[in-house]
């Protein structure tokens, strides 16, 4: 009981409040939209569904991964800062790990294989006044497995994150009941 309050307390220092949030000015266009309470509060089912929208908006390519996955918790709902925060799994030391899985289990699922050699699967050198063609012909090159294997480890991911968090939470709650009754028996 002790540290869940000390963890819910240490997480209220950094998550902005319902009525700071109501009162920013460049929030008012989006009206009520950010203000529904699942989005800013920390229980099981909002907590759950913010890490499974973060974990599958942390494979959207490039930096709209935060974007996504803010306007997806706004939508179904969820804690947004979670689902933001969460996104941050991918970085540049497990982004290029993660798609070569995400190539795999396309070319798995697909049956298909790109014809592009091993060496060639390595993320290109970009240059910074054509990054964005050389990515996209990076991603034509590896084709359809790519394509099939990003939204189907992003669900993956997603679905694991949801029942992980789901379940802990339960055995934590669990455990807490269980040492309530021990000091209950014990009076």
């Amino acid at each position: 009981m002790k540290l869940e309050l000390r963890m819910r307390n240490f997480f209220r220092k950094f998550l902005p409040s319902h009525d700071t949030v109501k009162g920013q000015r460049w929030l008012q266009p989006f009206g009520n939209w950010l203000h529904h309470p699942n989005l800013w509060h920390l229980h099981r089912r909002s907590v759950a569904g913010g890490v499974a929208v973060g974990m599958f908006c942390g494979l959207v390519p490039g930096p709209l991964q935060m974007i996504s996955a803010a306007l997806l918790a706004v939508l179904l709902r969820v804690n947004l800062p979670v689902a933001a925060f969460t996104t941050l799994y991918t970085n540049p030391f497990t982004i290029l790990p993660l798609y070569v899985v995400a190539y795999e289990l396309g070319a798995w699922l697909s049956g298909v294989r790109s014809k592009a050699p091993i060496a060639h699967l390595a993320f290109p050198d970009m240059h910074w006044q054509s990054w964005p063609s050389e990515l996209w012909a990076w991603m034509q090159m590896l084709g359809k497995p790519l394509l099939i294997g990003l939204p189907t480890l992003a669900l993956i991911l997603a679905i694991a994150g949801y029942i992980a968090v789901r379940v802990a939470w339960r055995v934590g709650v669990v455990i807490r009941w269980r040492a309530r009754k021990r000091r209950r028996a014990a009076l």
